[in-house]
């Protein structure tokens, strides 16, 4: 039996299905109000939040509902490790658990369970024997568990839904840099430049493997994928790298997306990412999300400089933390770009535990003020 989700927000008012709305906005095309969606929580908002804790809301598909968004589901294959590294604990170092995660890598975290960036110590991948060994015996493309259940999909999803549906084109280099680690993916690069080709050639061809499944069976309304490999100064790697190495990928996975109708195609990348974004462009990948607005700039100004971005987020949480004023002057900002088309606002990363509950509920209330037209 599901769990009974009592709202405390009515949907906002409107004309057209969610998947409609979606669709025409992310088109540039007239809608009766924006899309109303936001990118999730941190743990410990399930934790410290009261109006959470008094609600029994403890995960984000309770939040949305909670919170009466506006629905969308994604589609998502294995196109990723199979099977994993077993996680297990190794030792511990003080208020440290040294762990082994999923990907293979040596890590410490609180032994509290705060949630917190792990500090990575090393890698199962240093040397190309090291990849050809874990290729082997982690990356088949023949391993089982990438076959997909197109009818049971097709049966959740059927195209007479109301809501907008994705298919996810995982990643290039996000996860390799996850593997790898900040400085692995750094010295691949410098040291191994064959072998981190060939990572993310087998990226793409997992990717590939997963669309070949589904594409042309599941109606589909956009792509995602996962792509966070800039930090607060651009990049890891040089955008040149990006342009001769990367994306050649993300052409050939664009053309299959484009020659099933899917033009809605966003990447996950943190970060200041305007070195990056002419290449995503021309490459396919034609919105942000959940674009963090502190590493980078004000959204408007990219949607200024190019007119046919799109982005999903992008209002700065730490006005979210400021209080009343100052979100109330930034969502003010964001008016005309999303009267533009193109653009879903929603906090730019998951919502943390510094933003109260009040606030949130004030930026609830102001994002239907000034976008829930109708």
């Amino acid at each position: 039996m599901s769990k009974e989700i009592t709202p405390i927000r009515k949907p906002w008012k409107g004309e057209l299905t969610p998947r409609e709305r979606f669709i025409r906005q992310m088109r540039f095309q007239p809608v009766d109000r924006s899309f109303n969606m936001e990118f999730g929580y941190w743990e410990e908002n399930y934790t410290q939040w009261d109006i959470f804790t008094k609600n029994g809301i403890a995960k984000e598909w309770e939040a949305n509902i909670f919170f009466g968004f506006d629905p969308i589901a994604g589609v998502y294959g294995n196109a990723w490790m199979d099977p994993p590294f077993p996680q297990k604990e190794i030792g511990r170092k003080g208020n440290k658990i040294i762990i082994q995660n999923w990907d293979g890598l040596t890590a410490e975290v609180a032994d509290d369970g705060h949630s917190t960036i792990p500090h990575y110590t090393d890698s199962a991948i240093k040397t190309p024997d090291d990849w050809l060994k874990v290729k082997k015996e982690r990356f088949s493309l023949q391993s089982p568990n990438r076959i997909m259940d197109v009818e049971n999909i097709i049966a959740a999803h059927p195209s007479s839904r109301d809501y907008p549906l994705g298919i996810d084109c995982g990643s290039m280099i996000g996860r390799i840099r996850d593997m790898l680690t900040f400085e692995g993916v750094c010295y691949a690069w410098a040291d191994y430049p064959e072998m981190l080709e060939d990572m993310i050639e087998t990226c793409c061809q997992l990717v590939e493997n997963v669309l070949d499944q589904v594409l042309g069976k599941v109606e589909f309304d956009y792509a995602s994928g996962w792509e966070d490999i800039c930090f607060n100064y651009g990049p890891i790697l040089p955008p040149s790298y990006f342009e001769e190495v990367v994306a050649p990928r993300y052409r050939r996975i664009c053309k299959k997306l484009q020659k099933h109708g899917i033009d809605i195609w966003y990447t996950d990348c943190d970060g200041d990412v305007r070195p990056l974004l002419p290449i995503f462009l021309e490459s396919g990948i034609n919105c942000l999300f959940p674009y963090e607005v502190n590493s980078c700039t004000h959204p408007g100004e990219l949607m200024d400089q190019y007119p046919n971005l799109r982005i999903m987020g992008g209002v700065d949480k730490m006005q979210l933390i400021a209080g009343p004023d100052a979100i109330q002057s930034y969502l003010e900002s964001l008016v005309p770009y999303v009267k533009r088309g193109g653009f879903i606002p929603f906090c730019d990363h998951r919502c943390p535990p510094d933003v109260t509950p009040e606030n949130y509920l004030y930026y609830l209330d102001m994002k239907e003020k000034l976008f829930g037209m109708v």
